[in-house]
Formats: C-alpha cells, sequence, structure tokens
C-alpha cells in the first residue's frame, strides 16, 4: 500500500475508535428501545433539491409513518454532498415491516404527496437493510422527543455513520474487536458511539422498494457535538499510537475495501 493510500485510508477509519482497553462493559449498557430492523436509506437527489424533500419530509412523512408502527429514527442532510438526504427508519420485526410499508405507501398521505417528493430524486434505492450487531447495539432514544412540524431549531450535532465492507459474512470476533478495541478508542477521543449493525438478511418481504442484496457490512453510527468537535476527535486519533499502530492495521487487514463515511447532519425535526 502506498504512502499516500496508507494515509487516506487511515483518515477513513479514524472514525472508529476507541475508549481505553477494558473500559466496555456490555453488562452496564442501556437497553435497546429502537428498532430490531433499521433501513439506512441514501437518496441521490437533484441539485438544489434537498431542501425540497427535507420540508416535505418532515412536514408530512414523519408522524404519518409512525402512525403505522415505523421509527423515523433520524433525517439528515449528507455534509460531504450536497446532492443527497439520508435517513434511517425503523421496524419491530420484518413482518410488520411488510405491513406498514403497503399501508403507507398505499395510504393517502404519500399518494398526495408522491409526486413532489419523487421529483427531487434522481435514486433511491442505495438502502441497507440492517439489525442490531448484538442484542444491546441498537439504537437506544430513550425520551428524546421530536420538535414540532414548523420548528426553527438550529441543529449542530455531526452524527458520523461508517460503513465496513467485508469479503465474508461478518463474524463474531470482528464484533468483539469493534466493541473491545475499536469503541474505546473513539469514546476516549471525543465522539459518543450510538450504535451498531451488521446486514440483515431476510427476503425483502416489501419489493416494492429494492435493497442492497448480497452485502456484506457492519455499520456503526458516532455522535459529535458539532463539526468542530469531530474535527478534534479526529486528530485525537491520528495522533495516537494505538489507533495508528494496531486498530487501522487490523481494519485494513481485515476490510474488502475503504470504509464508507457518511458525515450527517440532523434535520430540525431529526430524533437523532
Amino acid at each position: 500500500m502506498s504512502i499516500f493510500r496508507a494515509l487516506k485510508f487511515l483518515m477513513a477509519t479514524v472514525p472508529f475508535a476507541a475508549q481505553a482497553f477494558g473500559m466496555e462493559n456490555t453488562e452496564t449498557q442501556p437497553p435497546q428501545t429502537c428498532c430490531p430492523i433499521v433501513e439506512l436509506r441514501q437518496y441521490t437527489l437533484h441539485p438544489g433539491k434537498r431542501d425540497v424533500l427535507i420540508d416535505l419530509f418532515d412536514r408530512e412523512f414523519v408522524e404519518s409513518q409512525e402512525a403505522l408502527g415505523m421509527k423515523i429514527i433520524g433525517q439528515f442532510r449528507d455534509l460531504d454532498n450536497p446532492n443527497r438526504f439520508v435517513w434511517l427508519r425503523g421496524f419491530q420485526d420484518m413482518p410488520s415491516r411488510a405491513q406498514a410499508l403497503k399501508d403507507f405507501y398505499g395510504g393517502p398521505i404519500w399518494k398526495a404527496h408522491r409526486d413532489t417528493a419523487n421529483a427531487t430524486m434522481i435514486d433511491s434505492n442505495n438502502v441497507l437493510l440492517l439489525h442490531p450487531a448484538t442484542p444491546t447495539s441498537g439504537f437506544s432514544l430513550g425520551n428524546r422527543e421530536r420538535t414540532r412540524p414548523g420548528s426553527n431549531e438550529t441543529r449542530n450535532e455531526l452524527i458520523v455513520a461508517t460503513i465496513y465492507y467485508f469479503n465474508t459474512p461478518v463474524d463474531a470476533a470482528f464484533v468483539q474487536f469493534f466493541e473491545k478495541t475499536v469503541k474505546p478508542d473513539v469514546i476516549g477521543s471525543g465522539a459518543t458511539v450510538l450504535a451498531y449493525f451488521v446486514i440483515e438478511r431476510s427476503e425483502n418481504t416489501f419489493p416494492a422498494l429494492p435493497v442492497r442484496e448480497g452485502e456484506n457490512v457492519f455499520v456503526w453510527f458516532a455522535r459529535s457535538s458539532d463539526p468542530a468537535a469531530y474535527e478534534r476527535h479526529i486528530a485525537a486519533l491520528t495522533q495516537s499510537p494505538r489507533w495508528r499502530d494496531e486498530i487501522s492495521k487490523e481494519l485494513a487487514r481485515c476490510l474488502k475495501r475503504e470504509p464508507e463515511i457518511l458525515k450527517l447532519s440532523p434535520t430540525t425535526r431529526s430524533l437523532l
């Protein structure tokens, strides 16, 4: 691997690091509250249309989906791509997912607004169907309340989604490596690890909405208080001998390619 490529890989893998080794105690983690099945949805939009979709989504597509049993976990602007909208939707299980999606996309709210929504989109098929990597690694939303429609509240947080790609299904050894080695350094360098997932291999029970099949991924989410805090977190990791000499080398050894990093700014009504 060339020096340039090695540095690029190091920077790409930086957002995952860990607290001090041994600090993690899974018995003290908060119980999972949401959700056993999660969709990570990345939409490519026509130039200049992202805020049009976000305004429509936050006004019309949050409560209307949740009334049917879904959970709208987060909606985001991708800071590195002005034409990408990213969101997370949760379900209790695959059968309820199929019914909820049938009810929503066959219902009056979507029918009333689908033409406006679809007109903003170039592609909406970049979807990973996920489940928590461990019984306690899903999103814990607690008692977080969503702001009301029309709120002008400013959001400063930065949510970073990191997607690791593998040649084979993610095994328990890698999950343990993440929990015991990577996660502690991430936390120790100032970020908060929110959740981590692997691919859900059940049949897509709502084929009208395609998902990416045949993927072997580990996806984790972290939060910084603002972009400046994220940059400090990255700087701390790049200066960490443990991260540089142990973690990044192990990631380079076991990953299929460089990680995909999504730097996400929550919309006003996002729960995350």
